[in-house]
């Protein structure tokens, strides 16, 4: 079960469909919701002119971002209240937002957080959130599509499977919620080039291990051709999902987060809730 759900507050026009999201799962896991808004604000900007009295005053404009900050809680505390949670918690933070994000995931079962708007600057000049999030998080991220509605999620499922440790990360992470799903999808997209990793009938270990824990799965094995990710999505809209499981794949190089080309495709196309992990 999930018993404490963080999500990301913040100033954008998804901010709604974020918390509604976040706070359906909340209220059907009986789970604690924290609305969690970090400013951007580096605790290492604040001592340098103390440090030194001959330095001039830090330029950031740190009262109106924290301001704004506090703005984004009041519509998070109000999204969250009028879709039925009594007692969110609000938690603004005095950090870079992918860190502070991360940060107060520990303490969670699960962090939601927004795909990426395109032409959205970040706050601060601030690099990629949701890779940063999604390579540096220490649970499972669910990640809300940047358009459209967000109905129920965790209905009807599509779980990617690929054998690897983020796979397995991302579903056992989701075990919960697929044991009380009413249809759960298993999909291997690709060749079979990993014999080590999906045996000799692909899918057919891990779905053995879902039904020991009650999940009823069925799998497909498709050809996945230039684009796994693609691939992926049309077959999550053939059977009606609402929500993807599936690895998170990349690294990261000073500052920049680069992720593979399914997850990138997914993050950047899906029009369903994304549950990811790496």
């Amino acid at each position: 079960m999930y018993k404490t759900i963080v999500v990301h507050v913040d100033a954008s026009a998804r901010l709604a469909a974020r918390v509604e999201a976040a706070a359906r799962l909340a209220i059907a896991n009986d789970a604690h919701l924290v609305g969690v808004a970090p400013t951007g604000l580096s605790a290492f900007m604040f001592p340098l002119s103390a440090m030194d009295a001959g330095m001039p005053p830090i330029a950031f404009p740190i009262e109106e971002i924290r301001a704004e900050a506090e703005r984004s809680l009041d519509l998070f505390d109000g999204y969250a209240r009028r879709a039925g949670v009594d007692a969110p918690e609000r938690l603004l933070v005095d950090e870079e937002i992918g860190a502070g994000l991360c940060l107060r995931a520990r303490y969670a079962d699960l962090l939601v957080i927004g795909a990426p708007l395109d032409g959205a600057p970040g706050p601060l000049g601030h690099h990629d959130v949701s890779g940063y999030v999604l390579l540096n998080c220490a649970r499972p991220v669910l990640v809300v599509p940047a358009a459209g509605t967000i109905g129920p999620i965790g209905q009807r499922v599509t779980v990617a499977w690929n054998g690897s440790v983020e796979a397995v990360r991302a579903v056992t992470s989701a075990l919960a919620l697929l044991q009380g799903a009413a249809q759960v999808d298993l999909v291997v997209a690709g060749k079979n080039d990993r014999p080590d990793l999906h045996g000799e009938q692909p899918g057919a270990d891990i779905a053995l291990y879902l039904a020991r824990h009650g999940v009823k799965v069925d799998v497909s094995v498709i050809q996945g051709g230039d684009d796994d990710g693609e691939a992926l999505l049309s077959f999550a809209a053939e059977k009606g999902s609402d929500l993807i499981v599936m690895g998170a794949f990349g690294h990261s190089r000073v500052r920049e987060f680069v992720l593979g080309g399914a997850t990138r495709t997914a993050l950047r196309s899906s029009p369903i809730p994304l549950w990811m992990a790496h």
